[in-house]
């Protein structure tokens, strides 16, 4: 599972643009978050995150 680290996200929506699961989610107040219903966990979001904001994490941490 992958979740954003907002002090490190930019907001840039470079990852959104690319996850193919529509997966992340623009929140209200401008910051995103990945929907763990609709994540496949291709780690395509991290590998673009220039910013090293998207970090996997075991389910149990959540």
């Amino acid at each position: 599972m992958f979740v954003i680290d907002k002090e490190k996200c930019s907001q840039c929506g470079e990852c959104q643009d690319i996850c193919p699961c529509g997966a992340i989610v623009e929140n209200d107040d401008g910051s995103f978050s990945i929907d763990k219903d609709l994540c496949a966990d291709c780690a395509v979001c991290q590998d673009v995150c220039a910013f090293e904001a998207i970090e996997e994490i075991e389910f149990a941490e959540v």
